[in-house]
């Protein structure tokens, strides 16, 4: 039998026995395309060194997909409240909100009532209030969140696939990037994607119950072993005859990635084993969706001290066009406290010191009123906010119009926070660059300016 052959055949056999289920390549997409890094043969995750010294090791991103309202929730705004009821200045009628806001904390910051957990942590929050972004139709604005490019038709890599690129991950044993409950509109996959990236750098999606797709039960361990087994050897003979291409080593660890995640993955997701005190504290046995996030929010702060470098949790339902009080009552009603019991949970876990929190939406909403009950996009200014690793703590970073329409100092592009966010994980988004059909692309694109005033 010549050399291509056996290489065929276990090429064969490993998809056939992946999609019969035993792993990680059937549900991530798995190919090893980047075996070797400046001559070094490295494993596909391997931790690599950063630019220069980061401030966060991990980024956990709580994604309120649809836009929330930040005139009712965090952007207290007093000529909003004077003005009410007046014409806009770009048309429509100011309306002002109709949920109380008061100040917390020594920083003294601004809440509505609808997020009294949240507003407990203010003094150790740090606000990006001069946001803005370049479109104000929802799956081009989240593909833009999540990939710094609003053009969906040509795919770009995902924030968390980039900094797996830059970094790798510490713990060999999981992937570096899950994402829960990902938005399953507005660009579905592209936002957790690799795009020309290799394919092992793109998200792992799981739902807030644990589920992963495709991962076989640990009873069938010993079977999946020796078919492995199979599989690994003949894979380790076409990686040693002669011009065999350098992915095939990347290959080779792939799939013991896979086989060493059903012993880990399962047990990380069961939240079930988590004192009560910690699962009240989250509201994961709540009646309602709360509990979903809730789950959603424990599962991260699991996977995150386990190691995963970026973990994506999603909250969907906040385009209110129309409902918006009640709307927000129950949106709120969901993320608060979970959100606020993550703060908590990693601080005393002594986890925020090297992990750093983004909290946001895709864009904002308007300060006038749309219909009876509503509020139209916003994406000339609107905020987020960073909490942990390598930020000021009880601070605010830029700043909209006196009634909050469009941002005018500290302004900061989409470009802007994926650089700020790269920086604070010790990457140059300059530097961070992969060439694909000729060029050189990067997070960024061609723009991008760090914000270092929000750097502790």
């Amino acid at each position: 039998m010549s050399v291509d052959h056996p290489s065929r055949f276990s090429r064969r056999l490993a998809l056939q026995t992946t999609a019969a289920g035993f792993g990680y390549m059937a549900f991530n997409g798995l190919l090893a395309a980047e075996a070797i890094r400046n001559g070094t043969p490295l494993k596909p995750l391997a931790p690599r060194d950063s630019h220069f010294p980061a401030k966060a090791k991990r980024i956990i991103f709580v994604f309120m997909e649809g836009s929330m309202s930040q005139h009712d929730t965090f952007e207290y705004k007093p000529e909003l409240f004077k003005n009410n009821g007046k014409p806009g200045p770009g048309g429509g009628t100011l309306t002002a909100s109709k949920f109380k806001f008061s100040q917390h904390g020594q920083t003294g910051t601004w809440f509505s009532e609808l997020l009294p957990s949240i507003a407990k942590h203010s003094d150790k929050l740090c606000w990006l209030r001069g946001l803005h972004t370049d479109t104000p139709a929802h799956p081009q604005a989240v593909v833009q969140l999540h990939t710094g490019s609003a053009n969906a038709a040509l795919t770009r890599p995902s924030m968390g696939a980039w900094l797996l690129y830059g970094l790798g991950t510490p713990n060999q044993d999981l992937p570096g990037y899950i994402t829960i409950n990902p938005p399953p509109n507005f660009g579905g996959a592209v936002n957790y994607g690799s795009a020309f990236l290799p394919a092992h750098y793109q998200g792992t999606r799981i739902t807030d119950q644990g589920h992963l797709p495709n991962l076989k039960p640990a009873s069938a361990v010993p079977l999946q072993r020796k078919q492995l087994d199979l599989i690994q050897s003949m894979n380790r003979d076409f990686a040693g005859s002669p011009g065999a291409p350098d992915p095939v080593e990347a290959i080779i660890d792939s799939y013991e990635l896979g086989f060493r995640m059903q012993g880990k993955v399962a047990e990380l997701l069961d939240i079930s084993k988590e004192p009560k005190k910690v699962q009240d504290a989250y509201g994961v046995n709540d009646p309602g969706p709360k509990a979903a996030f809730a789950r959603q929010c424990l599962m991260a702060r699991r996977l995150s001290e386990a190691g995963v470098r970026f973990v994506e949790i999603c909250q969907g339902g906040w385009d209110h066009h129309n409902n918006l009080h009640k709307g927000l009552l129950d949106r709120t009603n969901s993320v608060d406290q979970p959100t606020a019991a993550l703060l908590t949970d990693l601080e005393e876990r002594g986890l925020l010191e090297d992990t750093l929190v983004l909290f946001g939406s895709e864009f904002g909403r308007l300060p006038t009123a749309q219909g009876v009950d509503g509020r139209d996009h916003n994406i000339t200014g609107y905020s987020m906010f960073l909490a942990g690793a390598g930020v000021k703590k009880g601070y605010s970073y830029g700043g909209t119009d006196e009634l909050g329409i469009k941002a005018v100092e500290g302004r900061m592009h989409i470009n802007d926070l994926h650089a700020t966010l790269l920086a604070l994980m010790g990457l140059d988004h300059e530097r961070l660059t992969h060439r694909y059909a000729g060029r050189d692309f990067r997070l960024t694109d061609v723009a991008g300016e760090v914000a270092k005033d929000i750097f502790a």
